[in-house]
């Protein structure tokens, strides 16, 4: 007796019921190549989080309705029955065995395409781990000071020299041929004689008790441009970090607990102020790898 045909309406069905999850998984291929391509191109943050939604959604509702639709469904029980089969169990059985192949070939759809959408989504997470980029090394702890041998300009380019500050003035200063450089501006200043208490080292580093530090404060990097000449103080405006000049510009209020920088600087033969090297420790607030 020849098994019987095979519904070929089952396969159908199977066809029609993969669908759906096709669909959501294709739909999250193309928003992972999207916001692969958009990222590329300088990306939208609010389309990315839109395509990433979609992404994420597409993958989910794809693998729910690949769980609902074609996951066996318990709880499955057998009854114990005779250990023989007779012809017409073995005929369900081969019916059973064609129409299972079919849906197993179709369920094998189904993972590539899901498989697709997770790749997808990783190559379209490359881009952003891409453009963070190298770590810093040493580029943040050096300014345009390095290397020394630079005149002191003020903002507006033109030479610094030590008799232009009368005693208890300051004056904001850039290396020559970097005004405006954003790691590098310095507040020179000139202190009462006496007054200056220098750090082991620095000795040398305040010529006619002319100090220079950076101008950047170590809490945030904002400018610091307050000098309370009587006290000797120079005050951030933005979180109120105030600092003792003499005593090498030390924290004594507020938010930052780090010395300013401190610029060795000497006056050379035609009386302008030269850097002989570059900041004492890194400016600007902390970073990565900064020892405190």
């Amino acid at each position: 007796m020849a098994p019987p045909e095979p519904d070929r309406s089952t396969g159908q069905h199977i066809a029609k019921g993969e669908r759906a999850p096709a669909i959501c998984f294709g739909a999250a291929i193309i928003a992972a190549l999207a916001l692969a391509v958009g990222y590329w191109r300088g990306g939208q943050p609010q389309a990315e989080g839109i395509l990433l939604a979609v992404i994420l959604g597409g993958i989910g509702a794809g693998l729910a309705l690949w769980a609902q639709r074609f996951m066996p469904h318990g709880p499955f029980e057998e009854d114990r029955g005779q250990i023989a089969s007779d012809q017409e169990d073995i005929d369900a059985f081969l019916n059973d065995l064609e129409q299972g192949d079919q849906g197993i070939a179709r369920r094998g759809f189904l993972a590539k395409m899901a498989a697709g959408a997770l790749g997808a989504l990783g190559l379209a997470a490359l881009f952003p781990i891409r453009s963070l980029g190298p770590e810093p090394g040493s580029g943040l702890k050096e300014t345009a000071y390095a290397g020394g041998g630079k005149r002191l300009v003020n903002d507006q380019g033109q030479l610094v020299k030590a008799d232009d500050l009368a005693v208890d003035g300051f004056v904001t200063c850039y290396p020559e041929g970097a005004v405006g450089v954003a790691d590098s501006p310095t507040l020179l200043i000139h202190l009462r004689p006496g007054e200056n208490r220098p750090r082991p080292g620095r000795e040398t580093w305040a010529p006619n008790d002319l100090v220079a530090y950076s101008k950047l404060c170590s809490h945030m990097g904002c400018p610091v441009g307050l000098f309370q000449a009587q006290s000797g103080l120079l005050l951030c405006p933005c979180h109120q970090s105030t600092f003792d000049v003499p005593d090498g510009c030390r924290p004594v209020f507020g938010p930052a607990t780090r010395s300013l920088p401190q610029l060795p600087i000497v006056i050379d033969a035609q009386g302008y102020v030269v850097a002989t090297g570059d900041f004492s420790s890194p400016v600007g607030p902390g970073f990565w790898d900064r020892d405190r």
